[in-house]
């Protein structure tokens, strides 16, 4: 009977270990996410946009944006900005006229500056190349206008196309509906991992499917927008190419063929030549996509790197620097 008894209680405590453990790490997890949201909230803004016609404004545009700097900087979706009176709303209610700096037509990415004497608060950043999928995501922004909005979801997938192969979306199932773009994808630390941007929706509303621009292409545009006001490309040479396919290590991959080229600039100065084939660029497959993607995000003190086979069947690894090779479109 006293065996009994010992293992009922031992029984008992064990459920009530299990309990207190699975509360203890659902209360952890709630906490953890208003933190984020806490960290986060006062760094996303409402940006609307007008057009002015005759003395009357008519509003157009509405929408989301971040952030960026404490002296005034803010990125938003370039999709959102109809007309050419800009307002932000920061989430204290002030409002401030908008500049643009610098547009960027390829990753929707938009710049602009206000001026104010009050603390802003700027999103901390974190490294979109560490995400993973299944990690758990905010998107804030301001849906349909009803205010700064907060909705929970994952990373559903990442590099995704979805008919622009510079940006590698991030696709998440967080809720993402009109007025939310251009606001914040933030991981449980509150730091930034992408800009909103795009949902895919049958209805225009969501339907579980959001993109989001990483957050490293975004430093990249936003930095190249201040300092220049546009975008400035890696120029490699003057060269054409055709699409094709070559059996690679007993596999058939995609490839470039130069069928055209000018003697001067990087490229032919590393010794391509025409009828040379592109087989690889940065690692990544030879395709056009992954080389105009390359030469638009190329960083200052990073190489292009091409494996290239001649007509000898040779192959060969050329490195391009980025640094003396960036141009303003």
């Amino acid at each position: 009977m006293k065996l009994l008894q010992t293992y009922v209680l031992n029984y008992i405590l064990v459920i009530l270990l299990t309990f207190a453990a699975t509360w203890y790490f659902i209360s952890d997890d709630k906490n953890k996410l208003v933190t984020a949201s806490e960290k986060s909230i006062e760094s996303v803004v409402t940006i609307t946009s007008s057009n002015s016609l005759m003395n009357s404004r008519t509003n157009n545009g509405i929408g989301s944006g971040v952030i960026f700097s404490d002296d005034g900087y803010i990125v938003t979706n370039l999709h959102i900005l109809s007309g050419n009176n800009i307002n932000v709303r920061l989430n204290n209610g002030k409002n401030f006229s908008a500049n643009i700096i610098g547009i960027d037509n390829n990753t929707d990415i938009a710049v602009l500056k206000i001026i104010s004497d009050d603390k802003l608060n700027p999103i901390q950043i974190a490294d979109s190349q560490n995400i993973k999928v299944g990690d758990r995501v905010l998107a804030i922004g301001n849906p349909y206008g009803i205010g700064i909005s907060v909705s929970n979801g994952i990373i559903s997938a990442t590099g995704r196309d979805y008919g622009n192969p510079y940006l590698q979306l991030i696709q998440t199932d967080a809720a993402i509906n009109p007025g939310n773009s251009g606001g914040a994808l933030i991981n449980e630390n509150g730091n930034l991992v992408g800009i909103n941007s795009k949902i895919f929706s049958k209805t225009g509303a969501y339907q579980g499917i959001g993109f989001a621009i990483p957050s490293n292409i975004v430093v990249q545009i936003v930095s190249e927008l201040i300092q220049y006001g546009k975008i400035r490309t890696t120029w490699i040479g003057n060269f054409r190419v055709v699409r094709i396919r070559v059996n690679l290590n007993n596999k058939i991959v995609n490839a470039l063929k130069i069928i055209e080229i000018d003697n001067f600039g990087p490229l032919y100065e590393k010794g391509v030549r025409v009828n040379d084939i592109i087989l690889e660029i940065n690692e990544e497959e030879g395709t056009w996509s992954n080389l105009t993607k390359s030469l638009r995000f190329a960083g200052l003190g990073n190489n292009i790197q091409l494996k290239v086979s001649s007509e000898n069947s040779s192959l060969k690894v050329i490195d391009i620097s980025a640094d003396q090779t960036k141009k303003i479109n």
